[in-house]
């Protein structure tokens, strides 16, 4: 079965939950190697999103890559990205999916900024990964 038939076979995301997209990005990220995925539930301490869902890529090529696929497989099931910031320097993009806010790092931004520590005390989806 070819990847674009799996896609074709998944449901549309445009009634999506927050955490129904949230757990769809994590899925995509995961099938593509991203390293320790997390879902934060974060409505009670931001206005901006309910949910960010963080990643780590290997390298600023993956982290790109990564970037590319979430925004690819989530547009075939009707997601689109509000806004993507961070492409130009590929250590820390950011997409806007409104209530869902993606942050893939390089390994180096992702310990420098330390969203998994200030978001620390908020609850945590459990991502599993594939492999």
């Amino acid at each position: 079965m070819t990847e674009e038939m799996m896609t074709e076979n998944l449901p549309s995301l445009e009634s999506a939950t927050a955490l129904e997209l949230a757990e769809a990005i994590a899925e995509v990220l995961d099938a593509k190697k991203g390293k320790d995925i997390k879902i934060i539930h974060v409505e009670e301490k931001t206005v901006i999103a309910e949910y960010f869902v963080l990643c780590t890529g290997n390298s600023s090529t993956q982290v790109k890559a990564l970037v590319g696929e979430v925004e690819y497989r989530l547009e075939q099931r009707g997601a689109t990205p509000y806004n993507i910031e961070g492409r130009d320097n590929n250590s820390w993009i950011l997409m806007d999916y409104s209530h869902v806010i993606v942050h893939v790092f390089s390994r180096e931004s992702r310990e420098f900024y330390n969203l998994d520590k200030l978001y620390g005390d908020s609850e945590t989806v459990s991502v599993e990964s594939k492999d």
